[in-house]
């Protein structure tokens, strides 16, 4: 299913002293569509673009009614929804000022929810999902169409597991661990990136590649903020006694404690790699930067001598007024003797260099370089 993705900004719409319970919609809202699902052990239907009097209708006839409203424009909407099933309309006013954290809050007829789904985009978005959860009911609201309950409502529609074996918290379970889950497919990706980035950044560090490392640093950042509530949450709903959780269903909701445990776990690690990844590109352009003075300062003491040979028989002593000043002058093999000096002092030079293993070599493994290597207490001895 295609979703429009949008920049999300943490920004309050309901203005500073107005009474709780404020409804006032985001003028970029999309339009509101209802989906209701009903279900039993031995019944299900669906239906898409319901209508409030559809609701009513059905209201009390199954077991369990799933109603999700995707688009969060239609205020009038939602304020019904809200009158219909009992809501309280602080919740309701956290469902439309969609900057709210992951949570739960119980209330006198419901238990309301507050998770971040991740949205399939190039860096990291997610979106608020409300979730009430009654007595035989469940209201699910999204900021846009599209989401990660699909799989959920095949279990629906086939009688795959227990989901239809229970009532509104099993389903309530069902759709957030929906929403954990998607976050691994996501964290597997970045763990792909960073590998490349760090074969990268070894082989062939550069500004671009450091400016990548960054963004990715930020995209974890989020992550971090997005997934790490969510353990409070859910411990929210293990931990408190409510009648509208059964015992049953705690069970599975460690499950998916654990897992966002697991996320939490995978983030640091790969927040932990990323700020390697810096260290060691610093690292790799502190050695680059070693090599190439290594050259240029080995190019420079070859030269001092062969400076110092020019530059003494560049003075301009008079020949004449002393048989010492530089009686070289008028030998025949003058030049090519200087020539030959220089010569032999640059390769000598050279040939020392090369001695101590400054140039020519690989980098030195040992101590010394007839030392034999130590045997590798990893290899299997055959």
């Amino acid at each position: 299913m295609t979703r429009r993705v949008g920049k999300s900004h943490a920004k309050r719409r309901t203005p500073p002293g107005a009474a709780p319970g404020t409804l006032i919609a985001d003028p970029t809202a999309v339009q509101t569509s209802i989906d209701m699902i009903g279900y039993g052990k031995d019944q299900i239907f669906e239906r898409q673009g319901v209508s409030i009097d559809d609701i009513r209708t059905v209201k009390g006839t199954v077991p369990v009614l799933w109603i999700n409203a995707s688009g969060l424009a239609d205020i009038e909407c939602i304020r019904t929804l809200g009158d219909l099933f009992g809501l309280h309309s602080l919740a309701l006013e956290d469902v439309i000022n969609v900057h709210q954290r992951p949570k739960a809050e119980e209330y006198e007829n419901h238990v309301f929810v507050v998770t971040r789904m991740i949205l399939a985009s190039r860096h990291v978005e997610t979106e608020q999902v409300s979730l009430f959860v009654g007595d035989g009911f469940i209201l699910t609201f999204q900021e846009r169409s599209g989401d990660c309950f699909e799989p959920v409502r095949e279990r629906l529609r086939r009688h795959k597991g227990r989901i239809r074996d229970f009532g509104t918290d099993y389903l309530a379970y069902a759709l957030i661990d929906a929403v954990i889950d998607a976050y691994f497919p996501v964290l597997e990706r970045y763990g792909e990136r960073l590998e490349e980035l760090e074969d990268a950044v070894i082989s062939h560090p550069s500004p671009e590649l450091i400016a990548k490392v960054h963004s990715m640093k930020r995209d974890l950042l989020s992550l971090r903020r997005a997934i790490w509530p969510h353990r409070e949450m859910i411990n929210m709903l293990i931990r408190d006694e409510t009648t509208l959780v059964t015992d049953q269903t705690r069970l599975y909701i460690r499950d998916c404690y654990d897992h966002t445990i697991q996320l939490m776990d995978i983030v640091e690690t790969y927040r932990e790699i990323a700020s390697g990844l810096v260290d060691i590109y610093l690292s790799s352009m502190s050695t680059h930067l070693n090599d190439i003075m290594k050259v240029l300062t080995i190019i420079a003491t070859i030269f001092m001598p062969l400076g110092f040979i020019a530059s003494l028989y560049g003075m301009n002593f008079d020949r004449t007024t002393s048989p010492w000043n530089m009686p070289e002058l008028g030998w025949q093999y003058g030049y090519p003797f200087a020539l030959g000096v220089m010569a032999i002092a640059a390769a000598g030079l050279v040939y020392y260099f090369w001695k101590q293993r400054w140039i020519g070599h690989a980098p030195n493994k040992h101590a010394h370089g007839n030392q034999k290597s130590s045997p590798d207490p990893f290899r299997d001895n055959k």
